[in-house]
C-alpha cells in the first residue's frame, strides 16, 4: 500500500500487477526470488523489492509534496521493526504461538508515542502528510483492523483521527483499487 501511494504521489507511470501470494507467478519469482511483494522492476531491469525502498525511489524521481526532506528515518525504522514485530504476533498469534494481548499492549504503547507526537500537529511530519505518515499508516491500519471495536475504544484519540484522515484520502482510495490477479504469461 505505501509503495503504491508513493508511486501515485510521484506520478510514476507503472503497470500494477496484483498477485496471489499462494500462487506466485514465475515471472515475479524470476525478478525477485524472495517471493514477497511489492516488487518494482525498472525499465533498466533493476529490481526494487522492499516497499520502503520503492517509496524512496519513486519520490526521488518526483516529490510534489516534499515528503523526502521531512521523513524521519528513525521513526520509520522503529515501526518497520518493533511495531511490525508486535503487529504480526498480535494479528497472527496462533502462527507464532504467543499471547496476542502482550503484543497488543506493546503496539498500543507505541501508538501512545505517536499520539504524543500528533498532539500539536495533524501529521507525523508536520502540518501536511509526509513520508513518515504514509510509511507507518498501513501498519497502524492493520493493527486497528485486528479488533476494530477494541481499537475504537482504546487507541489514542489523535492516532484514530490521523488514521481516519489518511484512510479517507483520495490518495488511499486510488491506491486501493483492486485488479484481477496477474498471471505470469500476461503482458
Amino acid at each position: 500500500m505505501r509503495a503504491r501511494m508513493a508511486l501515485l504521489m510521484s506520478g510514476t507511470i507503472y503497470e500494477h500487477r496484483e498477485v496471489l501470494l499462494r500462487d506466485k507467478p514465475a515471472a515475479m519469482l524470476a525478478a525477485s526470488p524472495k517471493g514477497t511483494v511489492p516488487v518494482l522492476v525498472l525499465v533498466d531491469g533493476t529490481v526494487v523489492d522492499e516497499s520502503i525502498d520503492i517509496m524512496d525511489w519513486a519520490l526521488s524521481q518526483h516529490d510534489p509534496e516534499d515528503w523526502l526532506p521531512r521523513a524521519e528515518a528513525a521513526l520509520v525504522a522503529k515501526f518497520d521493526g518493533a511495531f511490525k514485530h508486535h503487529l504480526d504476533r498480535y494479528k497472527y498469534a496462533g502462527r507464532y504461538e504467543v499471547d496476542p494481548l502482550t503484543h497488543r499492549a506493546a503496539g498500543l504503547a507505541m501508538l501512545a508515542e505517536l499520539d504524543e507526537r500528533l498532539k500539536d500537529r495533524d501529521y507525523l511530519d508536520g502540518a501536511t502528510r509526509g513520508f513518515s505518515d504514509i510509511a507507518l499508516f498501513p501498519f497502524v491500519r492493520q493493527f486497528a483492523g485486528v479488533e476494530g471495536q477494541w481499537f475504537a475504544a482504546h487507541a489514542p484519540m489523535r492516532v484514530r483521527e490521523w488514521l481516519a484522515t489518511l484512510v479517507a484520502s483520495e490518495l488511499f482510495e486510488q491506491a486501493m483499487v483492486r485488479t484481477a490477479p496477474w498471471e505470469g504469461g500476461q503482458s
